[in-house]
């Protein structure tokens, strides 16, 4: 056995196929990095839910102010790669990051303290989210059931998080959040969609919410719904592909809902395993009746 070769072997795959992530090259943010960042956020967001620590009014303060140094100092390192990834010049690109550096540096840790600025406002909305949830589920006995048990409220409130980084220009984190998320809930959604108050994913596992997705305030949705698009072509990845839905929209399980032309009206209501792929007027019950007789019902 020899495994000074089995080592060269495997150097030499890096070189021929690329795939490592090395310090001195174009180098990508670390995954368990930005992981450890998005947990310290979500204890932001919900102290005391989230991890075995003892908290009270004497040490909430303490723990906070060290929850946001770690994050700034961690954060403002990964956003850095991210632009330096993004903006490097592959011809040269160690001259690049010289002239580059400092200034990926400060945009990196101004761009970390931004988020942390935003995190009241994040703990609003996810606060409504919450309730949404509490609201909108029978089975839900409080708020705090929702907050430490409901997926639909995890992957919302890590979009939540990915999104404000996403809406400032930061590459690659905010995808690392979200299907870290994905990973963990089976609902998938992408952090460049607009998602307004009070949204509520009721079981959700195989939910899927894409990139151009528009979403107004106090939707529902229930497990198995796809947002998705008409078509997947690379040449559409900066057009809208996916629908809008209105206020006040309830989408059942398992429907499918396609194309960036495609508006669900406010306060309609869309049935299970139903497929969409026009817009429905406001008020509309869409269900699987309606569709198969081809119109929709008000």
């Amino acid at each position: 056995m020899d495994i000074d070769k089995m080592v060269s072997d495997i150097l030499s795959s890096y070189e021929e196929y690329g795939g490592a992530n090395l310090m001195g090259r174009n180098i990508f943010p670390n995954r368990e990095n930005v992981i450890s960042v998005l947990h310290d956020l979500q204890s932001l967001i919900f102290p005391g839910y989230r991890t075995a620590e003892f908290l009270d009014k004497q040490t909430l303060r303490y723990v906070t102010g060290e929850r946001v140094h770690r994050i700034i100092h961690t954060l403002t390192h990964e956003i850095q790669k991210s632009f330096l990834y993004v903006k490097c010049d592959d011809s040269n690109p160690i001259k690049f990051r010289d002239v580059q550096m400092s200034h990926c540096f400060s945009l990196a840790e101004k761009t970390a303290a931004s988020l942390i600025c935003d995190v009241p406002e994040l703990r609003r909305m996810i606060r409504l989210d919450a309730q949404a949830a509490f609201e909108g589920d029978p089975a839900a006995k409080s708020t705090e059931e929702v907050i430490v048990s409901y997926p639909g409220l995890e992957a919302i409130s890590v979009y939540r998080i990915a999104h404000n980084l996403h809406v400032k220009g930061v590459p690659v984190i905010p995808r690392i959040m979200s299907e870290h998320a994905h990973g963990k809930t089976g609902i998938d959604i992408h952090p460049g969609a607009t998602i307004g108050e009070s949204f509520f994913i009721d079981h959700g596992t195989g939910v899927v919410i894409g990139e151009t997705c528009v979403i107004g305030n106090r939707v529902k949705i229930y497990q198995g719904v796809t947002l998705g698009a008409l078509s997947v072509k690379k040449e559409l990845q900066d057009k809208k592909r996916h629908p809008t839905i209105e206020d006040d929209v309830t989408i059942y399980a398992d429907a499918t809902i396609l194309g960036g032309k495609t508006v669900i009206g406010k306060g309609s209501t869309v049935g299970g395993n139903t497929w969409i792929t026009h817009s429905i007027e406001p008020g509309t019950l869409f269900t699987q009746t309606c569709r198969e007789q081809g119109a929709t019902a008000k």
